[in-house]
């Protein structure tokens, strides 16, 4: 009774909920929170356009983007396991989401984001949060760069000011609507995207704050907020004609909803199991790469597992209020960090700023033109990416120029969820086949007079290097070639043999079951830990003949009779 509560006790206490903010309390100090909440204003102000377009560019309405900045980034940082990430709605999952909204419809992104939230938080609680770390680099930067692309296709409609009443998600039904309505551009949308391009470029390097105060304050303002200042003004002034958050999605409602459950039925939701996978997979991937890049700028380690479970309470939840998906924000924490950050009060700082700015001037977001949104996200589209790993391709095996190009590639043309796939697919296939090619069997020559027993039967001994599993048990084939001749006594040296799995086990079965056949004898010597413990668990020691298993191959020789001397032994790397 004792050992059963005493599990159950150690079960719980693995599983326990961690949020890094109650570590971060028993130190606090007013400076901290004076540090923290300028990084909270600045960040607010930094992650509101950033909010509305990632929303309008997904498919949704601009305010239910603000949501789940507010929401979702209240949440991640209240009880995440990192010090300084900020949660909200991110780039990369533009595509995705637009895609379920145009095939499901909104009510069932919310269901798919809840029902994602659960499996994030399942995640974390069996500490899965390590394993995403496993995912090649190769498809995190392929399937970065292709969501990068879809966004950056996605806004040309709203920055040139196009006639296209709804714009298709695949990518070259998307190419052909713009190439045939191209002849409806607004050149008044096209000078405003331009404009906001430039200026967003320009703008930190147009004022020198070393030189006068006023310079000073104009260049601590980010360039989205001015972009949206400066046309939202201009528009306001001057009756451009162009389309705005207003004329397209009415006025913004001046705070967050009540909480209400969103339309549910069984039936739909069977239908959203592909769509929530994804969903989670992609916001795990996203926010612990987030928290690594964070850990590496104030030297940190964060908690992957209590992040997943903070992402899975956020993502829960915010569809309650109207929001969609959220996750750890690279740009937005970058930010938050050089702005001083030093704890989680700095994300909660965020999401109360953007709760004051929508209650105070949520009816002024009705003047910002779409085509300066659609500037902003073509300048994030455009830092999203690593496009200087593809300049430098030459550099890196095929395998990984293969791995890295089929996933952007098909994160393009078809979707985020078949491109990583593909790509876990093709780097494990190439996993397998380096590993197989590291893997040698070698003959060990045994000088002539010291080959032969007494009895006139013929020794022999080989050296497996290196991983002996399904995908290289091949090597063996000589040795398990029933026409083939083999000597009367095979020795298997096994001490360089690293790893063996059930199908290396099974070709040693098979070894042995041809040699004894044939009237000869095996023995294995100096079997790694793991190779010996699986020969003992599935019986092959006691079929081998436990006094066939030594401790070296030179204990081997002696017991089957040849005398102690030394042996001339192949070259191994």
């Amino acid at each position: 009774m004792k050992s059963a509560a005493a599990n159950f006790y150690r079960t719980l206490k693995a599983y326990r909920f961690r949020p890094r903010m109650l570590a971060q309390v028993k130190t606090y100090t007013r400076d901290d929170f004076v540090k923290d909440l300028g990084a909270g204003l600045t960040v607010g102000v930094v992650a509101l356009p950033l909010a509305m377009a990632f929303a309008i560019a997904s498919g949704v309405r601009p305010e239910q983007g603000i949501v789940t900045a507010i929401v979702a980034g209240f949440l991640i940082s209240a009880l995440g396991g990192t010090r300084v990430q900020i949660g909200g709605p991110a780039g990369a999952f533009v595509a995705l989401l637009y895609g379920i909204v145009e095939k499901y419809g909104v009510a069932n992104l919310l269901i798919a984001t809840m029902m994602a939230g659960v499996l994030l938080f399942a995640m974390g609680a069996f500490r899965m949060g390590n394993l995403v770390r496993f995912i090649p680099v190769s498809i995190v930067i392929g399937f970065t760069a292709g969501i990068a692309v879809i966004i950056g296709i996605s806004q040309v409609k709203d920055f040139m000011g196009l006639d296209i009443a709804k714009p298709p998600s695949n990518f070259f039904s998307l190419i052909s609507v713009i190439a045939d309505r191209i002849d409806t551009v607004n050149w008044m949308a096209l000078a405003i995207g331009g404009s906001s391009l430039l200026l967003i470029l320009l703008w930190p390097v147009s004022y020198k704050p070393q030189t006068r105060p006023w310079a000073r304050i104009m260049s601590k303002l980010p360039s989205t907020i001015v972009v949206l200042i400066v046309w939202s003004v201009a528009f306001w002034l001057f009756n451009l004609q162009v389309e705005t958050i207003g004329s397209k999605f009415g006025e913004l409602p001046s705070g967050i909803p009540l909480p209400h459950f969103p339309a549910f039925d069984w039936e739909t939701a069977r239908n959203l199991v592909a769509p929530t996978i994804a969903i989670a997979l992609l916001c795990a991937i996203e926010s612990l790469l987030c928290a690594r890049v964070a850990d590496g700028l104030i030297n940190d380690r964060h908690d992957p597992n209590q992040e997943l479970m903070a992402q899975g309470v956020a993502n829960f939840f915010t569809p309650f209020f109207g929001g969609i998906v959220a996750s750890g924000t690279i740009a937005r924490t970058v930010t938050n960090i050089r702005s001083g950050a030093r704890s989680p009060v700095a994300g909660i700082v965020h999401a109360l700023t953007l709760l004051l700015v929508i209650v105070v001037a949520a009816p002024l977001a009705g003047y910002i033109p779409l085509a300066a949104l659609a500037a902003i996200l073509l300048w994030v589209a455009y830092s999203m990416a690593e496009w200087r790993e593809f300049a430098k391709l030459r550099q890196f095996s095929m395998f990984y120029r293969i791995t890295m190009l089929s996933t952007f590639f098909l994160t393009v043309v078809f979707d985020l969820v078949v491109a990583v796939e593909v790509g876990l697919i093709l780097a494990s296939l190439f996993f397998i086949y380096r590993m197989s090619s590291l893997t040698r069997v070698d003959v060990i020559e045994i000088p002539l007079e010291k080959s032969k027993l007494p009895d006139g039967r013929v020794v022999g001994a080989v050296r497996i290097f290196g991983s002996l599993f399904f995908g290289s048990v091949t090597k063996l084939e000589n040795l398990l070639d029933p026409l083939g001749k083999l000597p009367d006594v095979l020795i298997l040296e096994m001490h360089q043999t690293i790893n063996m799995d059930n199908t290396g086990l099974e070709a040693l079965e098979s070894l042995h079951k041809l040699i004894t056949r044939r009237g000869g004898l095996m023995m294995v010597a100096g079997a790694n830990e793991q190779p010996l413990m699986l020969m003992k668990r599935s019986g092959f020691v006691k079929l081998l003949g436990e006094d066939n298993l030594r401790a070296s191959l030179e204990d081997a020789l002696y017991i089957v009779g040849a005398p102690r001397a030394s042996l001339v032994d192949p070259k191994v790397p």
